[in-house]
């Protein structure tokens, strides 16, 4: 297993969290975005610069990533074509995306997406909470326990 964060939009708190799992965990992370993203000193954190431009992170991620590998975003499409390699997608709000729940994602994706295009305002997403942080905590250390559990 290893861990690939679209490290474009991921908030800083969560970029600590992982940070701080990783080492604990001894797992290989890997941030991809389209500048650099400093990492502390480490052999299991790794940050990747790749191009600037539309879906060129989101497509390194979907090309390296392995079955058994989890992705940390925020971004619905790039999470529907990881799960369906098999890969878990877990969002820095702490969902854990399914191939049903995905679905449902996508199409409220798509709606918003139509609604804004008419000109209806819809605002953007929360703010990240104290709550939401924490279930984001807690989900990946129960997909790290299960980790380790694996044969």
């Amino acid at each position: 297993m290893q861990i690939w964060v679209d490290a474009d939009a991921c908030p800083r708190v969560i970029r600590d969290i992982l940070f701080r799992a990783a080492q604990r965990a001894q797992i290989h992370t890997t941030l991809v975005a389209n500048q650099l993203i400093p990492t502390p000193p480490s052999p299991w954190l790794h940050s990747v610069r790749v191009a600037s431009g539309f879906d060129i992170a989101d497509n390194y991620i979907v090309q390296q990533t392995a079955p058994a590998d989890l992705v940390i975003t925020a971004d619905i499409p790039l999470a529907a074509e990881v799960v369906e390699k098999g890969a878990q997608a877990l969002n820095p709000r702490g969902e854990l995306y399914t191939l049903e729940s995905i679905r449902q994602r996508l199409n409220m994706r798509d709606f918003m997406e139509t609604l804004r295009a008419s000109g209806v305002q819809t605002g953007g997403p929360a703010t990240l909470t104290h709550t939401d942080r924490q279930a984001f905590a807690n989900q990946l250390d129960r997909l790290l326990a299960q980790r380790v559990k694996a044969p």
